[in-house]
Order: C-alpha cells, then sequence, then structure tokens
C-alpha cells in the first residue's frame, strides 16, 4: 500500500473545480481580515489530556517523524497461546499506513516484531484488568512483560512498546495506554525509561489496527471524545467521526482540530476568526494533503467553533455523509466528557443502516449553523469533489 496520500491534485480534479479551488485560496473580499494563527490557539487547563495546543511533551510523545516501537506478546500460564505471534500482528500493523495517511505522511510508526511467546509470571485474571484499574497495576503488567523480553530486546533503541496479549486470555479485556508518570520509577530496561506503551486486549479483535491508532493518539496527549458515562448514548458527542471517539466509526479520521494541534496541518492551513468579522474559504477535504483545512471561529479563551470538508475517501471511505462537519471545542472540558461536540444539521433525519445519529452532521449547499449568543454563523456557499466553500461570521 503507498504511504503517500492523495492530494486534490494527484487525484486530478476537473478544470474547472481546480480554477475554483485556486480563485478561493487566494480569498474572496471579506468586511476584515481574518485574524493571525496565533489569535485561534487555545490553550488546555484540565491539566491532562486535551484539546489544548499547549501540550507538554516532556510527559507525551511527538507526533511527528518516526516512532520506533517494539511489539511483544505475552501469553500466562492460565492462558497459553495457541496462535502464531504472526496472526495477533497482522490485526494491528496496518496501523502504520493508517497512521501515515492520518498524518500526511508527518508519522511513521516504525513497528518490530518480538516474535516469541513470552510467558507471564502470573495468570491473566492476576492483573487486575478492569475499567479504572490503577496507573500501578498497568504499569506492572507492562513491567513483567518488559523483564521477559529484556535479554533478547534493546529498549533504549524503541520509543514506545506494545505489549499483545494472546486471544486466549479474556482476562485481559481491553486496551488502555500508558504515559510514564515523571519523577517516579517506571519501568526501566536497559538504562532507558519505557515512557509510552499500549497493551492490547481482547477488544483489538473487533477494532484491529483502528484501536492502536487511538490508543498511540493518547501518547500524543489526544482527550477520548466517547463519554465515560455509559448511562446513554456514549457517543453523543461526535458521533462516528474522529478514531478518538468510537474506535469502530465510520469516519475515523483525525478532526483538522487535532491534526493542527499535532503538528500534521500547518498554520498557513488554518483560517482564524477571532474578532468581528466575516471570511469566505475553501476547505480542502481532510482526508486529502492541501490547501486550507480548518475555518476556526474564537468564541473565549477556551471554545472555539470549527469547520472542516470531509468526504468518502481514505481512511473515512465508508463515510456515512459528506460536506462541512461544523463542532465546538472547548479546551476546559475533561477527557470523557465531550471536549469537542459535533453541530447536528440533521437532527431530525433517521440514519442510514449502522450509522450514528450524528454521522449524517455534515452541513451541505445553501445550509447553516448558526449560534446567535456566540455571534457565529457558518453557510456553505457552494461544493465541489473535493472540499467546500463556507463563509464564517463573527458578530
Amino acid at each position: 500500500m503507498s504511504r503517500i496520500p492523495i492530494s486534490p491534485r494527484t487525484a486530478r480534479p476537473t478544470i474547472a473545480s481546480a480554477v475554483l479551488a485556486a480563485l478561493l485560496l487566494l480569498g474572496t473580499p471579506s468586511a476584515q481580515a481574518a485574524d493571525p494563527v496565533s489569535s485561534c490557539r487555545l490553550s488546555g487547563t484540565t491539566g491532562w489530556t486535551d484539546e489544548g495546543q499547549n501540550t507538554d511533551y516532556n510527559v507525551f510523545q511527538r507526533p511527528t517523524g518516526t516512532k520506533k516501537v517494539i511489539m511483544l506478546f505475552a501469553d500466562f500460564p492460565d492462558a497459553a497461546a495457541t496462535e502464531t505471534t504472526s496472526s495477533d500482528a497482522a490485526q494491528l500493523t496496518p496501523v502504520k499506513d493508517w497512521m501515515w495517511k492520518a498524518s500526511y505522511g508527518k508519522t511513521w510508526l516504525d513497528i518490530s516484531q518480538h516474535n516469541e511467546w513470552l510467558r507471564m509470571p502470573k495468570n491473566s485474571t492476576e492483573y487486575g484488568f478492569e475499567r479504572g484499574f490503577s496507573h500501578e497495576t498497568h504499569e506492572e503488567y507492562i513491567k513483567d512483560a518488559v523483564t521477559k523480553a529484556d535479554p533478547k530486546v534493546d529498549f533504549s533503541q524503541y520509543d514506545m512498546v506494545y505489549v499483545v496479549a494472546t486471544k486466549n486470555a479474556k482476562a485481559i479485556s481491553f486496551t488502555p495506554t500508558y504515559v510514564y508518570d515523571p519523577g517516579t520509577t517506571g519501568i526501566r530496561a536497559d538504562n532507558t525509561i519505557v515512557k509510552w506503551a499500549v497493551t492490547f486486549g481482547q477488544d483489538m479483535w473487533d477494532f484491529g489496527p483502528k484501536v492502536a491508532a487511538h490508543e498511540t493518539g493518547h501518547t500524543f496527549g489526544l482527550p477520548d471524545l466517547y463519554s465515560f458515562d455509559s448511562s446513554s448514548d456514549i457517543h453523543r458527542y461526535i458521533g462516528g467521526w474522529d478514531v478518538m471517539g468510537n474506535v469502530s466509526g465510520k469516519g475515523p479520521q483525525f478532526f483538522a482540530w487535532h491534526s493542527w494541534k499535532l503538528g500534521w496541518t500547518a498554520d498557513d492551513q488554518v483560517l482564524c476568526r477571532a474578532k468581528a468579522g466575516t471570511d469566505t474559504v475553501y476547505l480542502s477535504a481532510v482526508e486529502y494533503t492541501s490547501y486550507k483545512k480548518l475555518a476556526v471561529i474564537k468564541t473565549s479563551s477556551t471554545t472555539a467553533y470549527v469547520v472542516e470538508s470531509r468526504r468518502a475517501v481514505h481512511n473515512d471511505e465508508n463515510a456515512c455523509s459528506t460536506g462541512a462537519l461544523v463542532y465546538k471545542v472547548d479546551t476546559s472540558v475533561k477527557t470523557g466528557e465531550g471536549p469537542i461536540r459535533v453541530m447536528d444539521a440533521k437532527p431530525n433525519d433517521v440514519p442510514k443502516s449502522g450509522c450514528h445519529p450524528l454521522d449524517d452532521a455534515p452541513y451541505w449547499i445553501n445550509q447553516s449553523f448558526e449560534d446567535s449568543n456566540a455571534g457565529v454563523k457558518i453557510e456553505v456557499t457552494a461544493t465541489d469533489g473535493y472540499g467546500d466553500t463556507v463563509r464564517i461570521t463573527k458578530s
């Protein structure tokens, strides 16, 4: 599979759409020139994974460049492996190309496999894998796997560790992320500290490589976008948009806000409206590489509305709908409590079979979103196969 994502140029759009895109890229007259992009950066306030632009890279992993990953395979006295390590790896390694496309070629996961089963010192049922288990309990599990592999693996050569449990270990039920807590002893091997790890459980057989993308996203500092409150629809905030929400969602490409936060989208691909004014801009779909990617309307020191374009291609090939996707970002909201919330253009429509009610949320031509209290209006004025033209107004 090619590691080069297709852009609107290489996809050969029609001459008319290419000319339209070029003209719109130059901008159209507005009530006031767009504001400096720095004006639309929001700082996180929750103290952990959040939607702020000020990610602490003393804690989290920088999300660009080559990330060297060692994949370990664990079985247990009460759950011996009967499958091959290669069959387990095949469920996850396609994340390499998935992440390459998602990052526009800015991030490559170089995954090496230590192809032997590491017999863990405890039964699988003794590792306490339950939702909400402690950092220390998780660390102990990873430390046992690393200790077993250490005689044959030089951990100083790797940025991150993936620990894959045998399919027979039903007690290792889910897939959490480990981030080293500075100031603690942590896990040490080969004169290095294991700072980032993902331990894969039974849900990898349902979610495949996208669960690796989701959990690796946490090592980059991204929050969960599904609800931790399971008393109602846990995907009520964003539906199937962005892999940090519903891992099996139909539109898993990272939001343009995330792409900007992670350094995959450049400042010159962002249009910022922080003061009163109006702008018209052509937004190339986030699944492609070039042109403007998002328009941001800042509404407070911690909030903004964002609009981006979506198309059913590449990582989003199974998207339930396309168009201009509008959402609100709030960096004061904690992970799992809805720091991003999608605005639904069609709240009364019945979604397609297999789609979440928010999966048809994008706005189409001649549709608009408005928050009168915030003085925000977003209108879709034109569309083509590669993006949408939107007019944004802040009063």
